[in-house]
């Protein structure tokens, strides 16, 4: 109960924040990263590398063998679908009121038409699938970047995008099918999310010459592309010189 009743705090939280009159432009991102717990985030990067190498790359490649391809994206479609309820929660939030019906009206008809999410049908209909999340959200009322961080068996975020983690729990449909159902379920999300990010984990070990700089820069400069649209701001110029919120729908 004290789990739900924190997510339930949080999201309620959430709400109250755009109507206090704290939303303001995300900060331009530092071009210094701000990684003072470098060390131990270096510790938990290796006990990863080895989560990785010894169960979930084994499982990954077990399951490519086994599996078609369009059962693979079958299952990639359904958990998306799950997780959408969140991407809509944010562009509410985000004030971004034609992606709110748009996107209830997306998941909507892939839940159904689409057999829980198995077939994608809204894309062709022009339903575009978004990426709208907390830690955007947060950015977007102008919480700054925060300390990077390196989470056990999640990998890279930071201070202010780690905040997504319960909301994204608790948006997702799967969290509710009780657990018997839901963990078998998210071991099966994890082992397909490692199968569609492996030719990703080969480029960076081949690319790389140090993995976790690599991996580092690679996670800022993926979610200041999401934050800003693809319009990243100089650090010294002020974003809202940069950005047209109306535009942009917020």
């Amino acid at each position: 109960m004290s789990a739900r009743r924190n997510l339930l705090i949080a999201l309620f939280c959430a709400l109250l924040l755009p109507l206090s009159g704290c939303a303001s432009a995300p900060p331009a991102p530092d071009p210094e990263v701000y990684d003072p717990f470098e060390e131990t985030n270096r510790r938990i990067y290796a006990f990863n590398e080895v989560l990785d190498a010894y169960i979930a790359k084994p499982a990954a490649d077990a399951y490519v063998a086994v599996t078609p391809g369009f059962f693979r994206t079958g299952v990639t479609n359904f958990f998306r679908n799950a997780a959408y309820p969140g991407v809509i929660l944010n562009s509410t939030l985000q004030g971004r009121w034609d992606e709110t019906v748009e996107g209830s009206v997306r998941f909507l008809i892939n839940s159904t038409v689409g057999l829980l999410g198995l077939f994608d049908i809204a894309t062709p209909m022009g339903l575009e699938a978004k990426r709208r999340d907390f830690g955007q959200t947060l950015a977007g009322w102008g919480a700054p970047e925060g300390t990077y961080l390196v989470l056990p068996g999640l990998g890279p975020s930071n201070t202010r995008d780690v905040n997504n983690i319960p909301v994204a729990a608790a948006t997702s449909v799967v969290t509710y099918l009780g657990w018997s159902v839901a963990a078998p379920l998210y071991a099966l999300d994890l082992v397909n999310t490692r199968a569609n990010l492996d030719q990703a984990a080969r480029f960076r070990s081949e690319a790389a010459l140090d993995e976790y700089v690599f991996t580092r820069s690679a996670y800022r400069q993926f979610r200041a592309n999401l934050i800003f649209e693809g319009e990243i701001p100089e650090p010294d110029v002020d974003p809202f010189d940069e950005l047209d919120w109306d535009d942009m729908d917020w």
